[in-house]
């Protein structure tokens, strides 16, 4: 299990003083901070080398947390998160409570509820919302295992997880959808 070879406090204690992390997700490798922290943030950006008006994918822990920062979640969705067995990110248009630098220049964000415990726990530890960005450098191919992350990636950031580090099972990006102006899920990446 994890905990006996990360500890997720300390982890937790490296994001809430602005640190940055290498990590497994319930879908591919990733560089995630604090979300909520405009520094970490823009490091994350430096470390990818990659502008930030793109947005960031962010991680909740769960669907109270999504409610925090997404007040009038449409119970459609809500459903489908309860439900939903596999990796989905779904972008939210307006009404989001969470800050312009990691929103698209559009103001929409993209939210995952992650299905794998490790990220949960870790989330939950830090109480806030985790940015999650692939593993690579703007423009390169996204790892998929942790063998496929450079050695830049890695010596850049402030922790790297040890969970997950021997899978050899290649993993792929989330999907992604939204709600449409008819309230109908669109998939922009299935």
């Amino acid at each position: 299990m994890f905990l006996l070879r990360d500890d997720i406090s300390d982890i937790a204690a490296i994001l809430e003083k602005g640190g940055t992390i290498c990590y497994p997700t319930d879908t591919i490798w990733g560089i995630g901070c604090d979300a909520l922290n405009e520094a970490a943030v823009a490091r994350i950006s430096a470390i990818k080398g990659r502008t930030p008006e793109k947005g960031y994918v962010l991680l909740v822990s769960d669907l109270d947390m999504l409610k925090r920062y997404v007040p009038k979640l449409n119970p459609r969705l809500e459903t489908l998160l309860a439900y939903h067995t596999r990796p989905l990110t779904i972008i939210y248009e307006r009404n989001v409570g969470l800050p312009a630098y990691v929103k698209a220049t559009d103001g929409s964000v993209a939210i995952r509820l992650p299905q794998d415990e490790f990220c949960q726990k870790l989330i939950a530890a830090l109480g806030r919302p985790i940015v999650s960005t692939s593993a690579n450098k703007s423009g390169e191919p996204f790892p998929a295992t942790y063998g496929g992350i450079s050695s830049e990636i890695l010596g850049a950031v402030d922790y790297v997880v040890k969970y997950r580090q021997d899978d050899r099972e290649p993993h792929e990006p989330s999907s992604i959808a939204k709600l449409d102006r008819h309230l109908e899920l669109e998939f922009l990446r299935d």
